[in-house]
């Protein structure tokens, strides 16, 4: 690579600066220059991840993000569409968040795909303190209480009572404030849920916290961090095919097509 095609630490921090902070990236679009990486935050209980969604489809949707775990431990548990940002074609949205986990219910009645979960109840929960919670009726209503620390360490668990009615409620975790896993309440079950998250984007018809059917998503990536990489990019083309990177990769290819349409208009 010859000095004038080099893209320096530089030249990328100083392009990134003036979109603004809090962009991570921004669609390869009429020239456009990057926005810059956001540096992993130590926010108060975790680092700050981001997924930058580029839409150079030809069709407009919704941005869908969830997170699977074959290993939750806790049968029949179902995906809900975590987060959902509407996207036309040529623009970029961004999704963050930190792996702060929380316990959720809400009165879904028969919990299956298309139902929406709208928590009615969120708590902050911790998978080394606080990882316990009770989910009772009182007084005709669904409630939790008692949140405490019990084994075993790394999961989250869930004691329903013998009050809980059949096809009512449902109870479930959540990540950085929003449900990502439901499974249908029933009296006097244990739950325990030891996460192990894969998080996924997918482009469609999505509303946030709709109960998914992952079986039949069209199209769906997965969202693979590499060690010490905190932002991914995804990029949607016109055959409706993805390419997944780490934003900084991302912004380095737009810098470089871009001084190389400078090179071509002198």
């Amino acid at each position: 690579m010859s000095s004038e095609e080099r893209v320096t630490r530089r030249e990328l921090m100083t392009v990134a600066g003036a979109a603004g902070i809090g962009t991570l990236a921004t669609a390869a679009h009429a020239g456009a220059a990057p926005t810059g990486a956001v540096p992993p935050s130590s926010a108060s209980t975790g680092v700050q991840y981001s997924l930058v969604f580029v839409n150079d489809s030809t069709n407009r949707g919704d941005a869908c993000v969830y997170q699977t775990d074959p290993q939750l431990g806790v049968p029949n548990a179902m995906s809900l569409a975590w987060f959902s940002k509407t996207a036309f074609p040529t623009t970029t949205v961004v999704f963050t968040w930190t792996i702060d986990y929380s316990f959720t219910w809400a009165e879904t009645g028969e919990l299956v795909p298309g139902v929406l979960y709208v928590a009615s109840q969120t708590w902050a929960a911790d998978l080394t303190k606080l990882n316990t919670v009770d989910f009772d009726m009182q007084d005709g209503a669904f409630t939790f209480s008692n949140e405490r620390s019990e084994p075993p360490a790394g999961s989250l668990v869930i004691h329903e009572s013998q009050n809980i009615p059949l096809n009512k409620a449902s109870v479930g975790i959540g990540m950085s404030g929003a449900g990502t896993f439901a499974v249908q309440a029933q009296p006097s079950l244990n739950l325990t849920f030891t996460p192990h998250p894969k998080y996924w984007i997918t482009f469609g018809n999505y509303t946030a916290g709709e109960v998914l059917d992952i079986q039949t998503l069209t199209n769906p990536v997965e969202i693979a961090f590499p060690a010490n990489v905190y932002s991914m990019t995804a990029i949607l083309n016109q055959q409706n095919q993805w390419l997944v990177e780490p934003t900084s990769r991302y912004n380095m290819e737009i810098l470089r097509k871009r001084r190389q349409q400078v090179r071509s208009a002198r």
